[in-house]
């Protein structure tokens, strides 16, 4: 058996100390534990979410991201040291699985759960991370790492089907025209519903007309039109209000957002119009993986840049310009 590379004893790593707090640290490298795998970071991707963790949402200090593409190092298990020099990438979710919740395999909503790059777990945008064999999918060699670092948040649009009847003929508003509602939007458009996204950048809809989507400027979406179903992804407060104002009576809006602020509704209106909410989080990587292999969700064009990890609050700020669509952070050749 070959012998592993030796393991540093510290990495680089973006550290989040507080609210727009953003710097590069030299910082000591995490061991696997039982059962867990240590993992090279190539790639790694800023969401929205991360955006959020920025701002203080959930309090967060530490190492954040949880989009990325690696090479397993290290197993902690001889049993697992078939995936040593894998390419991989991984889902996020660490439950305690002892309760429950994950017996009935949803361990991303474990109470004790810990989350990676967002909660209990340090993330993605360091030199390295560990997580859970179990967690780990191998990244077919047709998916390049560009397009791996977007396994998780298809894998989260895909949720969306597991959730909600989605049929050919049905009018679909997604609202917010960032990375996330592109992607929401081609999956929904895959299973041949009339998709329109609805954001407020002329660029980031053309990116979205291109790829066969209908865009409208959010002042010129008529107001009167109702859709069958309403998907909520702009992270602001208001989406949801805007969400509920296009949504047809017995209509179903989803919600993809995570935000810092409270958001403030007319409760009234949803009982009025007998509107079903649903809450949308992660999904299973398996059929995300299918679409990307197969070219049914296409991620190229929604990448803006990619910068090295070292860029640290660059990357954050171009990341959170109007006009970006998709920052990659290079950690790794």
């Amino acid at each position: 058996m070959s012998v592993p590379p030796a393991r540093p004893r510290t990495m680089r790593a973006i550290v989040f100390s507080g609210p727009g707090r953003i710097s590069v640290r030299e910082i000591p490298s995490p061991e696997p534990g039982p059962g867990e795998a240590l993992i090279d970071v190539r790639l790694a991707g800023i969401c929205g979410t991360d955006l959020q963790l920025a701002r203080g949402y959930m309090g967060f200090a530490g190492v954040p991201g949880h989009e990325f593409v690696g090479t397993v190092r290290e197993v902690a298990s001889t049993a697992d040291r078939l995936l040593t020099g894998a390419r991989v990438t991984g889902e996020i979710n660490l439950g305690c699985q002892d309760c429950p919740l994950c017996a009935d395999g949803i361990a991303r909503h474990c109470p004790r759960r810990r989350v990676l790059g967002i909660l209990g777990k340090e993330g993605a945008f360091a030199e390295r991370l560990t997580l859970p064999v179990s967690n780990l999918h191998v990244v077919p060699d047709t998916i390049s790492d560009r397009h791996a670092v977007f396994i998780e948040p298809v894998a989260a649009a895909f949720e969306i089907l597991d959730q909600v009847g989605v049929h050919a003929g049905q009018r679909i508003l997604v609202i917010g025209d960032g990375r996330l509602g592109l992607i929401v939007a081609q999956v929904l458009a895959s299973r041949g519903a009339a998709v329109t996204v609805a954001g407020r950048h002329e660029s980031k809809l053309a990116v979205g007309r291109a790829l066969g989507l209908a865009g409208v400027l959010m002042d010129d979406s008529p107001v009167k039109e109702r859709f069958d179903i309403v998907v909520e992804a702009t992270g602001s407060t208001g989406g949801l209000d805007q969400a509920l104002a296009r949504v047809r009576p017995r209509g179903t809006v989803v919600l993809k957002s995570t935000c810092t602020g409270a958001t403030t509704l007319d409760a009234s209106r949803i009982v009025i119009d007998e509107v079903t909410i649903v809450g949308s989080r992660c999904g299973r990587f398996e059929p995300a993986i299918h679409a990307l292999r197969g070219g049914d969700v296409v991620v190229e064009p929604l990448i803006t840049g990619e910068m090295p990890l070292d860029a640290g609050a660059d990357a954050f700020d171009r990341a959170a310009q109007g006009e970006t669509i998709k920052i990659l952070l290079r950690v790794a050749a």
